[in-house]
This record gives structure tokens, C-alpha cells and sequence, in this order.
């Protein structure tokens, strides 16, 4: 095969006639150079330089540093190799110009077997600089020990060999019910349909022999403070995990601690502002969460085959840097993990009562009482919040959802059709054949849809200035769930309808308190899409520009402290609250179920806040740089709930109500 370098300068005429082989290459080359441009602002050059980024051939799609590394040597001498976590390229630096054209010449489609053994191509292009700004050592959540070896390798054995899996299920200490692991309890049976014990129902027996004895070292060598009275083993196969939770606080005293056997893992930790920590559990460490990390953190061990770990060999528990020239690939194994708790006979009084079970019913949250206190709430964590984060909100916002296009494509050529709370108007040009204008409360957000050359204007979406009657459809997307109380929700609804002609539609979707449904988990829970999903594109010859957007992880959602934005339109997170500490409402930790309706929600910002300036979606290269955090409210709907609201409404019938990836929606006719 021709040297790609001669083809991918632009400024380069070449009477080379390119094989079909080469056109294939050349055309994915370029579609990763635009990907990476419009979602990580990184900017290739046509030129050749020392650096290469490398797609494909990252952490983020089960590459390790031992795999790539070679690979990328046999060009010539490599001065730095930078993985991003959980990114689906890396970055290469050679000591001189002339070995990094090999490397382009060379490796530029090659072929190489991840860690899975799959296959999966490379495609690089030239960097004029590889600069990742790192976050620095970051401490651990407040509370939170962990203890290396704090067993020796023949306790770890006996305890092992202790726990006998094949024995009868009909044993009280047998758990049944979950497929993904196996799982027993001692003490007090942990159910997982509430979170909770049966504080008045002992199991027969109490904690294993063999665990009181080094329970018992631990309180006198000072790792543990309390002795618990409860105990849960579960066995985790390669691959399996356990969602992001955090221990009902009314269940369970402050200390929580959890034994590490047979195979290290990456716990990570979440901060309800979006902040995430991951932490390594070695093999035989014990792990001690008290106060913030047992209270207002969540922990939850992501499903995945391999972690993202520290390359050098010196480091072993802790948290995970994002030092890119220090990260590989590390294989899981089966681990089994001794949670050990204390069951909490008085209600908790703890120090963070926005997240805690025993005080919430003590103090409800904060609702408005009239149409005046909801006006005030909607204008304080929705109205402000979108002024402020229009940009960065609009770059998340780019890939319209298949049922909102199919819906927009059957509507009859010519149809007058309104978008209600249009955002950066991505709906507004899905169908050329349509007469579609939008309105929002946002002006900065109305000012992107006309720069995009879009029709426009700010209005409140319970006093549109569309005559009654004059449109054919009308859409409204993640918008009904933003009003504060059921009147204005209806109102919006009322409104709706006003605006269509007799037999116009309505598409209206609203976010679902169901985030998991017919046993199906939202993308919303699914947080950051597998390795194993951009395995398969591949095999199907999907273009590198389509597997990068699948893969980047999210930034709005604060799956980690230096994600990527979000292709979800409802579910990644935001808003902004100045006030937040003065509301009770409480704040929901992202990507996790909901416990409460009517919450707030967390949206690290990226850039700089303010009218006119213009957001780039992450920043030079890769920035980490934490940015302010807003909360959004929102007002989760039930199953039902839209279709019951939406009933109440005189002349319309319902003709079609459904579930879409943690949404509820409905379509409406006037009739």
C-alpha cells in the first residue's frame, strides 16, 4: 500500500491513483480527524510533526499500554506514550519527525488483537502538540481507609475455602434472587428489593467462627472501631459489578468496612456534584468507609473485564491518577468481597439529611405551596441555569433520537409544526419538507438556533404567541418536566394543544422516574458504553467517526472527573443552583435510580459561564479544569403519569403512549 502521508496533505496534488483499500483508509482517517476536533477539540494537522493520535488505540477499548507500546517501538524510538482513561485513542510522541512518518506509513490501518482477542485497526494522524493537563493527586473521599494486607495469603485461603456455594439453596443464608452474583448473608439478611434488614428477623447462627477471631484483631489493632453484627458475601465474576448506591443510612451504624479476596478491583466513588474518584482494592485490603464516604458517596464497581490502573509497579491501592503516561489495562479476576456492617437500632442523625432516609421523613422537601413560590423555583434551578450553560449544554446536544425524527418524517409535506422549549433547535431541520419554528425561554439558547440560520424566539412555553389553532404538530422535548407543580405542568400540557388545528399532534417526552424497565437498564444507568460494544461496530465496518461518538464517555453526567459530553438528550445531568445549601430538595446523584420526584440535578460546567462566551465542549486537549456546578430541577413522571395528565385535557385522545430510553411518551390528537 501507497504511504497514506502522501494523500492526507490537503495543500498535496498527487497524480496517484488510490486502490479501493487506500479510499477506505484515507476516508476514515479523515472522519477520525473531524471527531476528534468537534468532540475532544483536539486539532490534527495535514503536516508531519513528532506526535500521532492513535484512534482506536486506547484504554477506553481494551488496548493496554503492554499491547500498544510495542507495536508503536518498532517505528523507532518513543520519548512518551499518553492514555487517557477511558478514552478510545491515545497519543504517541517519537524522538524525531522522521520516525513518526514511519510510524503513519507503517501502522496507519494495521490490524492489532485487544485484550479481549479481538481485532480492531488503527488510524492515526499527526498532532502539532500532545498535551494533557492532569488533575494532580486528588485525596480520597473524606472517611474513606484503605488497608493493604491486612490478612495474610493462608486467612485468605481458609476464608475462601469457607464459604461452601454448592450447598442447598433452601439455606437461610443462600441468596437467590440475584443472577449476576452469588451472594450470602450472616447476621441479618440484606434485602435488595429495599435496601434495607429485617432489624426484628436474626439469622440463625450469627457470623461465621472464623470471622470473629480477626474481627476481633482488627478492633484491638484499631482498624475498626465497632464490631459488626452483620455480614454480606458476594462473588463477582469477571465482567460482572454492582450499581452505584449508597448504604441506606437508617439500616446500618457509620462504619462500614469490606475484605477484599482473590482478585484486585477498581471501586469508584461519586460525589453528588459529579466529582468521581476511582480507588483500587488489592487483594487482601480492607476497605473502611466512614462519615462523607459512607454517608453522601456513592460506591459502585463499574461491569467491565479489565480496569484502568497504574502502570508503575510501586502503586497498589488508592486512587487512580489520571497521569496518562502512567495507565494500562488490568484483567479481572473472581473476587469475593466480606461486607461487613453494624445493623442501626435508632434512627440516623448524620450530617448530610439532603441524602438521608431517616431525616427526609422527618423533614419533607421543599415545595412550592403556590403558583408564585413555583415560578421563583423554576426561574432560580431552570431559567437562570440555561442562560448560563447554553453553550456547553448545546455541544452535548447534537444527535437527534430516532422516534422525534421518525415522527417529524411522517408528518405531511408543508405541515406548520412549533418545537416548544427547542433548545439549540436540532430538531428544527430534520425535515426539510416542514415549516417548523422554535421558542424557548433561553435567549442565549434562541441565539444559537438563528445562528444556525433556524427560526426562533423567546417565549415562556405557558404563553406561546402562536395563534390558537395553527399549527399542524407540535413537539415537546425534555421540557414538561422542568415546571414545578402539577397545575403548570397541565398548563403546559393545555398549551399544547391550543396551538394545534383539529386533528394536529403532539409528541411530548418527559423523563421517567423508571430508569430501568422491562428489565432493560436506561442509557441514563449504563453510564459509559463497553469496549465490547465498539468491538462489534468495528466488526460491521462502522466509520471511526461513529465509534468515537459511541464511546466517548459522558461529561454532563460526571461519570468521571474528566469525562466527555454526553449524545443523551434527557438524561446527563445539570443545574444550576446558587441557592442549593437553602433548598431541601434533594440532589440526585447521576446515573443512578431515583428516589425522589421532584429533585435536583448536577451539572459540572465546562468553560466559562456568561452570555457571549463561546464554550469549546472540553476545553484544550483534553482539560480537566473543574468548572462551577449547577443543579437543574426536574420533576420525574411515574409510569402513567404523562398519560394520566395528559387525560384531563378536553378534546384530545391519546393514540400512542410509550417507554424510550428512560423517557415516557406520549403522542396526542386534537380532536
Amino acid at each position: 500500500m501507497a504511504a497514506p502521508g502522501i494523500v492526507m496533505n490537503s495543500n498535496h496534488q498527487s497524480n496517484y491513483k488510490l486502490s479501493k483499500t487506500e479510499k477506505k483508509l484515507l476516508r476514515k482517517q479523515i472522519k477520525a480527524r473531524h471527531t476528534l476536533l468537534r468532540h475532544e477539540g483536539i486539532e490534527t494537522v495535514s503536516y508531519a510533526t513528532q506526535s500521532l493520535i492513535v484512534a482506536n488505540g486506547g484504554l477506553g477499548n481494551q488496548v493496554s499500554r503492554n499491547q500498544l507500546l510495542p507495536v508503536l517501538e518498532k517505528c523507532g524510538l518513543v520519548d512518551a506514550l499518553l492514555m487517557p482513561p477511558n478514552k478510545p485513542y491515545s497519543c504517541v510522541r517519537y524522538k524525531t519527525v522522521e520516525e513518526s512518518k514511519k510510524a503513519y506509513d507503517t501502522l496507519n490501518g494495521k490490524e492489532i488483537v485487544d485484550d479481549l482477542g479481538q481485532k480492531i485497526i488503527l488510524y492515526l494522524n499527526f498532532v502539532e502538540k500532545a498535551q494533557w493537563k492532569e488533575l494532580g493527586l486528588q485525596a480520597l473521599p473524606p472517611g474513606l481507609k484503605v488497608i493493604e494486607e491486612i490478612i495474610s495469603s493462608e486467612d485468605e485461603k481458609m476464608l475462601l475455602e469457607s464459604v461452601n456455594w454448592t450447598e442447598d439453596t433452601d439455606n437461610q443464608n443462600f441468596q437467590k434472587s440475584l443472577k449476576h452474583r452469588r451472594v450470602k448473608h450472616f447476621g441479618y439478611e440484606f434485602h435488595y428489593e429495599n435496601n434495607n434488614v429485617d432489624k426484628d428477623k436474626p439469622l440463625p447462627g450469627g457470623l461465621p467462627d472464623i470471622c470473629e477471631s480477626i474481627l476481633e484483631k482488627w478492633l484491638k489493632e484499631g482498624f475498626i472501631k465497632h464490631k459488626p453484627d452483620q455480614l454480606t458475601i458476594n462473588q463477582y465474576e469477571p465482567g460482572h459489578g454492582i450499581p452505584a448506591h449508597i448504604d441506606t443510612h437508617s439500616a446500618f451504624e457509620d462504619e462500614i468496612i469490606s475484605l477484599s479476596l482473590g482478585s484486585e478491583i477498581v471501586m469508584d466513588f461519586k460525589h453528588p456534584d459529579g466529582m468521581t474518584v476511582p480507588v483500587m482494592l488489592p487483594c487482601r485490603s480492607l476497605l473502611v468507609m466512614t462519615g462523607e464516604s459512607r454517608y453522601l458517596w456513592t460506591h459502585g464497581i463499574t461491569p467491565r473485564k479489565f480496569d484502568t490502573v497504574q502502570a508503575s509497579k510501586g502503586h497498589k491501592s488508592g486512587i487512580i491518577t489520571s497521569d496518562v503516561e502512567d495507565l494500562t489495562l488490568n484483567k479481572r479476576g473472581i473476587r469475593t468481597s466480606f461486607t461487613f456492617r453494624k445493623v442501626r437500632q435508632t434512627p440516623c442523625n448524620c450530617s448530610y439529611p439532603l441524602v438521608c432516609d431517616s431525616q427526609m421523613k422527618e423533614t419533607p422537601a421543599s415545595f412550592p405551596e403556590s403558583d408564585k413560590e413555583a415560578l421563583q423555583l423554576e426561574q432560580d434551578y431552570v431559567h437562570r441555569v440555561y442562560e448560563e450553560i447554553a453553550r456547553h449544554f448545546s455541544s452535548t446536544r447534537h444527535t437527534p433520537w430516532p422516534h422525534i425524527v421518525e415522527f417529524l418524517k411522517a408528518l405531511p409535506s408543508g405541515s406548520l409544526v412549533a418545537d416548544i422549549g427547542c433548545g439549540n433547535g436540532k430538531y428544527l431541520g430534520i425535515n426539510k419538507e416542514l415549516y417548523m419554528i422554535g421558542c424557548d425561554h433561553s435567549q442565549n439558547l434562541v441565539d444559537i438556533c438563528r445562528e444556525r440560520q433556524y427560526q426562533a424566539f423567546v417565549c415562556d412555553a405557558l404563553a406561546v404567541p402562536i395563534r390558537s389553532g395553527s399549527c399542524d404538530a407540535c413537539i415537546s422535548i425534555a421540557v414538561i418536566h422542568h415546571f414545578a407543580t402539577v397545575e403548570r405542568r397541565v398548563a403546559a400540557l393545555q398549551e399544547l394543544v391550543r396551538l394545534l388545528r383539529p386533528g394536529g399532534k403532539a409528541l411530548i417526552y418527559v423523563w421517567a422516574m423508571e430508569q430501568e424497565y422491562n428489565k432493560k437498564k436506561s442509557k441514563y444507568l449504563r453510564e459509559n458504553r463497553t469496549s465490547q460494544g465498539m468491538k462489534e461496530e468495528i466488526s460491521n465496518d462502522t466509520s471511526v467517526q461513529e465509534l468515537l461518538v459511541k464511546q466517548l464517555p459522558n461529561v454532563g453526567n460526571q461519570d468521571s472527573a474528566h469525562s466527555v459530553s454526553s449524545i443523551n438528550d434527557f438524561q446527563d445531568g445539570g443545574c444550576n443552583s446558587r441557592n442549593v445549601a437553602n433548598s431541601k430538595l434533594p440532589i440526585h446523584t447521576n446515573r443512578t435510580s431515583f428516589h425522589s420526584q421532584d429533585l435536583l440535578v448536577p451539572w459540572h460546567f465546562k468553560g466559562t459561564p456568561g452570555k457571549d462566551k463561546r464554550v469549546e465542549p472540553f476545553g484544550p486537549l483534553g482539560s480537566c479544569d473543574p468548572g462551577p456546578v449547577f443543579h437543574r430541577y426536574y420533576h420525574v413522571f411515574c409510569e402513567g403519569e404523562l398519560e394520566a395528565a395528559c387525560r384531563t385535557l378536553s378534546n384530545i385522545s391519546i393514540l400512542q403512549s410509550y417507554y424510550d430510553q428512560g423517557n415516557w411518551c406520549v403522542i396526542l390528537q386534537k380532536v
